[in-house]
């Protein structure tokens, strides 16, 4: 059984202390370097590993939004999925990494942001809580490769992963090899749930087809403007019934949103533009994702 952290408490019981007596600097968002910023996006589709479709489409209305689809047929030659591994262990049983220090530790072709998680403090020009190989706990259930190390609160939904090449959303249909959980009910039996909201923000979301063989991830580019400036959860959920999801929910967003695939050489190669510290580029490093390996053409 997991005990309560102690010296780590009262170190972000100081940061908030801290955090009082900054709210001016604090409370505001940090300014995004507008040179930073995409100047352009063009649609594009590639299809380079068997059973991996991505494109990218480029919207004007009813804001600018750059969205990343990746569709994947998890019944086809080699793919494979992987889940952070963590300690069920430790008091916080995650070490957080960047998507692309992810990949490249993993060797897998595909990555993405994976559950929220706890502790995050953003201070704006003070700092923020986590840095890469900092402590952190998943909100939501969590499992790598047959190993549980953070328990279902009965609150998030989960993408259960299978070693048989399937996979669920919500209903367990086996053994459950790798899981990954999320915030909030996109769709469900094939149409989009109520009081979604319509705020729009950096997004990365998650859905099954119908029989569950294929798993579609959305993933849109935020407060960016001018280039991208997010998806309201509605504007989500259109998008997954768009490409033929039939279950499906939000994943961790904001600065978190995250779209990284190998390039020729096997090198992460962010693909979005994520939006960690206000910075577009920057990558936060994250309690956990969720990875894709795939063959080439």
């Amino acid at each position: 059984m997991r005990t309560k952290p102690t010296q780590k408490v009262y170190r972000q019981l100081a940061l908030m202390v801290l955090f009082v007596f900054t709210v001016g600097i604090a409370c505001e968002a940090t300014p995004v370097d507008s040179d930073l910023i995409p100047s352009a996006a063009e649609d594009f589709n590639e299809n380079r590993y068997q059973g991996v479709t991505y494109k990218r489409e480029v919207r004007d209305d009813p804001r600018p939004m750059v969205i990343h689809i990746l569709t994947i047929d998890l019944k086809a030659n080699g793919i494979k999925t992987l889940v952070t591994p963590g300690d069920p262990d430790a008091t916080e049983s995650s070490t957080a990494r960047t998507t692309s220090e992810f990949m490249e530790e993993f060797d897998v072709q595909i990555a993405i942001n994976g559950d929220a998680f706890t502790p995050w403090h953003s201070l704006g020009v003070l700092g923020y809580y986590p840095h890469s190989g900092d402590t952190v706990e998943p909100i939501g259930y969590a499992a790598s490769e047959g190993v549980v190390y953070s328990e279902d609160t009965h609150s998030e939904p989960t993408l259960y992963l299978y070693k048989t090449s399937k996979a669920s959303i919500e209903s367990v249909i086996g053994k459950v090899y790798n899981a990954v959980s999320g915030s909030k009910w996109l769709i469900k039996n094939g149409e989009m749930v109520d009081d979604l909201g319509d705020k729009a923000e950096p997004r990365t979301a998650v859905a099954l087809d119908r029989p569950g063989r294929r798993l579609i991830i959305v993933i849109v580019d935020g407060r960016q403007p001018g280039y991208s400036e997010g998806a309201t959860l509605t504007e989500m959920a259109q998008l997954l019934l768009d490409n033929k999801g039939y279950i499906g929910f939000n994943l961790d967003g904001g600065g978190s949103t995250t779209l990284v695939m190998a390039d020729a050489n096997g090198d992460p190669q962010v693909i979005n533009s994520p939006i960690h510290q206000g910075i577009p580029g920057n990558e936060r490093p994250v309690a956990n994702h969720l990875g894709i390996f795939a063959k080439e053409k």
